[in-house]
């Protein structure tokens, strides 16, 4: 048996399958695609199970693929043991239909027998108990010796989950020799010791099971197989786990060259180097597939495995922050077969860099106050939820980093009450957005219409169609005739249906008694395009024809903006950099809003070239080509595709000039000199490595020049100066400003000063501390602590409390010197009881402290309060 590395392992596999007449898929991306079920792609049958549901047809028969898969549901075991890991590549042979148990049998055993060439001696085969057909399949057909096959129960060869499709399963096992075994007289297949080891699953999806638990035979039978990439390596090279695999070893290593720490000499550091090893292999790929650090959602999965990986490299005693470093090596093992590793290497070392960043300011504070909550915890005590919750929402400590650390005290934590303030602060967030969907409509309804309808979009080259009204949804009920507002769906249209960020098309629906407006255009995943009118007089009816036309002008308006998002994001790419990539985006007649993958914010400079470059490329008049091609000749044309985005075998690619290529289904200018000129209004942050670009094009940008005009021939008429000349004048004007300020400052200094010497005369003196009171009308903060300096230079220990006030606003300070503090005076504590008197609070350290109020009625018994503190901090 051949050592063969990982990737040698992967393409092998890959290749045998395409012998056999299977299209080799790209990895799907781990950001499930509408599929609310998923965080995160766990198995490789995952993003295909619409082509095993029938919800879509699948690109070919036959596909094989090798699938990254993240699971981390047993989080809190890796690093605990060698066996469990987050991260995973999943290598699957699939048939949709198409070759059934002979074949996907067959095959395995051809795989594992001649191109890796296992041991037959050392392999076994599990089929499920009452499965006879498989049994007769893998021992007269395969040709596998009947001892070597074991039956086994539903528990562990019948694959099903819930309602659907399921079936039995055959497994292959690699019997890893006696000295990985128990030692037990009955080991065997399915011991749970490490001898036997399960590494490729067959399953047989031949039933449907319906909700009362009945099983149906299907008409076209499915095969879905999985064999884990690390473990069949781990085989393949006579290592004892997953961690000790070629790739993972390369991390694993650097780990230790980083820390200085040596593997296998420490239980206890072992354990931090696994979690680091398994943890930056996940969030390297995850980081890749646009997944940014947060919060919420797949987002929060990330942050939680790079700070608990953070938190082990200080337990190595990593001071530097160091995983950004890590993942140049997972970037190196695995870039062959994940190009786009490589293409975004110095955003992925971005990303994770600045996740430790944030981090390590919070974590030393967090570790602090979560000792300081052991400390006042008994043994075998509980935390409770809210402290839990404080220390993932002010430190971003993600709850098991917290469960992980209480448990070095053998404390537990209150996760009930830790999820009650998580979904408090949520509600508030929902709350908050108050989002609707569109009439309010339930969209299950367009679940209901007839799967086979679909509509012809022929609005490309077209400004008007005859179509036949198929479906008419009003008052979420599916009818046969309709007034007033509903929708309708036809069997073709010109009018484009809102979709990869353009707006749908507004326009006129017209029958020959009835005129609607449309005023929207939605499409479903399924193809239905969805038209929503509002009929004029009289009603629309289900077999109606009828005239559909879009508003032409909105029409060549939204397609300069499309156009133009096409050309920003090529300039984006060629100023900032290639691991800019497409986040989202809205077109619409008025604007475009464009998201996009960076850091951090761009310069002014930056804004200005990126702009320039567009309004080139329109100057330029360049063609915009568009034509139908296969995939892999599009992209080797250079074209962009949104990533994780899964094509056809035949795309629209939209071509502009030797500038900018992409695939993309909208509406778009025959030359970008139709786009007239372009002008970003705004660029901003909408979340953690994702910065927005809103932007105007053609009559928009003169509308936007003519406004600036105004304001700036009005700012003119008010300074009274010639608008070549507003400049200076402003220069001149704050100059001018500044200067009375100064003036301002040097009197208010001077009140400053006359007002102390008037409190100065009122002085008392309590146990040695001098103490001075006052309150002054309409001063400001800044006025007080000036006479608090003054007052701590002229004496040795003194305590001074003052009250800026007027009718609506209550400003209190406290400041004391050294002397005074050693006898006991407390400035925080002061303010913070007789700010109650002015209807406000406040607090701050020993020797400074100030706090506001609402009620200047109160100052007086504030001032008087603060003497009676005095005494009770001076005397204790």
């Amino acid at each position: 048996m051949e050592k063969l590395g990982l990737n040698e392992i992967r393409e092998a596999y890959l290749k045998f399958f395409e012998s056999k007449d299977h299209l080799r898929m790209k990895s799907f991306s781990l950001v499930p695609k509408n599929d609310p079920s998923l965080l995160l792609i766990p198995a490789g049958m995952a993003p295909l199970k619409k082509y095993f549901t029938g919800e879509e047809k699948p690109p070919r028969k036959r596909v094989t693929t090798c699938q990254k898969c993240i699971r981390t549901p047993d989080i809190e075991r890796v690093g605990k043991t060698d066996r469990h890991g987050t991260f995973f590549e999943m290598l699957g042979n699939f048939s949709f239909g198409d070759y059934f148990k002979e074949e996907a049998t067959a095959w395995a055993w051809e795989f594992v027998t001649k191109v890796m060439k296992m041991p037959v001696d050392r392999l076994w085969v599990t089929i499920y108990q009452d499965d006879d057909e498989a049994f007769e399949i893998w021992t007269k057909k395969v040709g596998v010796s009947p001892d070597r096959i074991v039956r086994m129960g539903k528990e562990d060869n019948f694959w099903e989950i819930g309602v659907g499709p399921c079936g039995p399963c055959s497994e292959i096992y690699f019997d890893r020799g006696e000295k990985h075994g128990c030692g037990k007289p009955d080991c065997k297949v399915g011991c749970d010791c490490d001898r036997y080891v399960e590494f490729w699953n067959l399953v047989f999806t031949q039933f449907h099971r319906d909700e009362e638990g009945n099983y149906h035979k299907l008409a076209h039978p499915n095969i879905d197989t999985g064999m884990g990439l690390e473990r069949i390596a781990a085989i393949m090279q006579d290592v004892g786990n997953l961690f000790e695999v070629d790739t993972v070893k390369a991390i694993l290593d650097k780990v230790c060259a980083i820390s200085e720490k040596t593997y296998h000499a420490d239980p206890e550091d072992d354990v931090s180097i696994r979690v680091i090893t398994d943890h930056i292999r996940s969030t390297t790929f995850m980081v890749s597939d646009g997944i940014l650090p947060s919060n919420e959602g797949r987002g929060y999965v990330l942050r939680r495995l790079l700070r608990r990986a953070a938190r082990h490299g200080k337990l190595l005693g990593i001071k530097e922050k160091f995983l950004y470093k890590l993942c140049d090596v997972v970037i190196e093992e695995s870039k062959e077969a994940y190009p786009e590793l490589a293409e975004k290497q110095k955003f992925i070392r971005e990303v994770i860099s600045t996740e430790e960043d944030k981090f390590e300011k919070t974590i030393d504070q967090g570790l602090i106050i979560l000792n300081q909550m052991i400390d006042r915890i008994e043994e075998n005590g509980v935390l409770d939820g809210a402290s839990a919750f404080k220390l993932y929402d002010t430190y971003g400590f993600p709850l098991d980093l917290t469960q992980e650390i209480l448990q070095e005290s053998n404390v537990k934590i209150d996760e009930e009450g830790f999820y009650k303030h998580m979904e408090i602060q949520r509600e508030k967030a929902r709350s908050a957005r108050n989002d609707n969907g569109q009439l309010g409509w339930d969209k299950n309804i367009y679940s209901k219409l007839d799967k086979d309808l679909k509509t012809e979009f022929v609005g490309y080259d077209n400004e008007e169609t005859e179509a036949e009204i198929k479906a008419i949804i009003s008052e979420n009920e599916i009818v046969g005739s309709a007034d007033g507002e509903c929708v309708i769906i036809t069997d073709r249209t010109v009018c484009y249906g809102e979709s990869g960020g353009q707006v749908g098309d507004h326009g006129i629906l017209q029958s020959s008694t009835t005129e609607g407006v449309i005023y929207d255009t939605q499409k479903t995943a399924d193809g239905k395009i969805l038209h929503f009118v509002r009929a004029n007089d009289g009603e629309f009816r289900v077999g109606d024809q009828v005239t559909i036309r879009f508003d032409k002008e909105l029409r060549e308006s939204t397609k300069a903006n499309h156009s133009a998002t096409h050309l920003l994001q090529k300039a984006l790419r060629e100023v900032l950099g290639s691991h800019v990539e497409q986040a989202g985006s809205y077109v619409t007649p008025e604007r475009l809003r464009f998201d996009f993958s960076h850091m951090s914010a761009m310069t002014e400079e930056q804004l200005l070239e990126v702009e320039q470059k567009v309004n080139n490329a329109i100057m330029a008049g360049l063609p915009v080509e568009i034509s139908q091609r296969p995939y892999d000749e599009a992209v080797k044309m250079g074209a962009m595709a949104l990533f994780g985005e899964k094509y056809a075998d035949i795309v629209r690619v939209v071509k502009m000039g030797d500038y900018s290529v992409e695939l993309c289904g909208g509406c778009h200018v025959s030359n970008t000199a139709k786009v007239g000129l372009f002008k970003i209004l705004s660029e901003s942050g909408v979340a953690a490595g994702v910065r927005r670009i809103e932007a105007i094009t053609g009559l928009n940008v003169l509308a936007y020049i003519y406004e600036k005009e105004h304001t700036i021939k009005y700012i003119s008429s008010m300074l009274k100066v010639g608008t070549a000349e507003i400049v200076n004048k402003i220069t001149a004007l704050n100059s001018e400003l500044k200067e009375a300020h100064e003036q301002i400052d040097h009197f208010k200094e001077l009140v400053a000063k006359s007002g102390l010497e008037d409190v100065k005369r009122n002085m008392h003196e309590v146990g040695g501390v001098k103490v001075v009171r006052g309150a002054f009308v309409d001063a400001d903060v800044n006025t007080l602590r000036k006479m608090g300096d003054a007052l701590k230079d002229e004496f040795d220990c003194v305590v001074g409390v003052f009250a800026a006030y007027s009718e609506e606003k209550v400003n209190l300070i406290a400041v004391a010197n050294k002397e005074a503090v050693k006898k006991g005076i407390h400035c925080g504590n002061i303010v913070k009881e007789i700010s109650k008197l002015v209807g406000g609070s406040g607090g701050g350290r020993p020797d400074s402290a100030q706090a506001g109020g609402k009620d200047s009625g109160g100052v007086d018994n504030a001032l008087l309060k603060a003497m009676d503190v005095i005494k009770e901090q001076v005397n204790q």
